[in-house]
């Protein structure tokens, strides 16, 4: 199955305008199994869309995956190099419904906008907060159901769940670092500066949150 969501996502809503990906309203483009395909063909197929469909460039493509899923990771290390592969923890990289139910590890691949868009530190990389690293799309493997216990129980019909902004990827499409610079956003910010009589430039961080929210509404 294949889905176009659009989603209100409200505890983004003091991060509006201010940095370069953060929206109350986005649309989610997702696919899903249930039972069918799994790990090996959800990698090889979202690889396969953004760099020959969508024609990203694949070197700034990084890739993250659970810190405990050796099954993914050797998957992605049969595509991209390995130093390009980011182990990372619960928090991030592994998806639940709540304290029991249906859970799983994630594999996210983000896309590097350039060392200016970076904070700087020695140490920055794709486990970092900064703008540096674009989400694009987040595979989900609901692979175990949490016991009352905490214990995963493997999962009788393994799923897949994937989501991708259609906001970013459109900027990753046209070459932008920021989402708000795209034609989904850049006629209403416009629009807004004529009718209130602003300066654009001195006003950027206003407009886009006025566009944001126009859109949502």
């Amino acid at each position: 199955a294949a889905t176009s969501q659009r989603c209100l996502r409200t505890d983004d809503l003091d991060k509006v305008g201010k940095t370069s990906a953060h929206h109350t309203l986005f649309e989610m483009l997702g696919n899903f199994s249930f039972g069918d395909y799994f790990k090996k063909e959800a990698i090889a197929w979202s690889w396969d869309f953004l760099t020959n469909v969508m024609d990203l460039p694949k070197e700034r493509l990084y890739i993250t995956v659970y810190k405990d899923d050796d099954e993914a990771k050797d998957m992605w290390k049969k595509i991209v190099p390995e130093s390009r592969i980011i182990k990372m923890g619960d928090e991030t990289n592994f998806w639940t419904m709540g304290p029991t139910g249906p859970c799983g590890p994630c594999s996210e691949i983000l896309l590097d906008l350039g060392e200016e868009m970076g904070c700087g530190k020695p140490d920055c990389g794709p486990q970092c907060d900064c703008n540096r690293y674009l989400e694009i799309w987040n595979l989900v493997f609901t692979q175990f159901d949490r016991q009352e216990d905490g214990s995963l129980k493997l999962l009788a019909r393994k799923n897949i769940d994937t989501g991708m902004g259609l906001e970013r990827l459109v900027a990753a499409v046209n070459g932008k670092n920021n989402v708000f610079e795209t034609d989904l956003f850049m006629p209403v910010m416009k629009a807004a500066g004529d009718l209130l009589k602003v300066s654009f430039n001195d006003n950027v961080q206003k407009l886009r949150m006025i566009a944001d929210h126009a859109r949502a509404i």
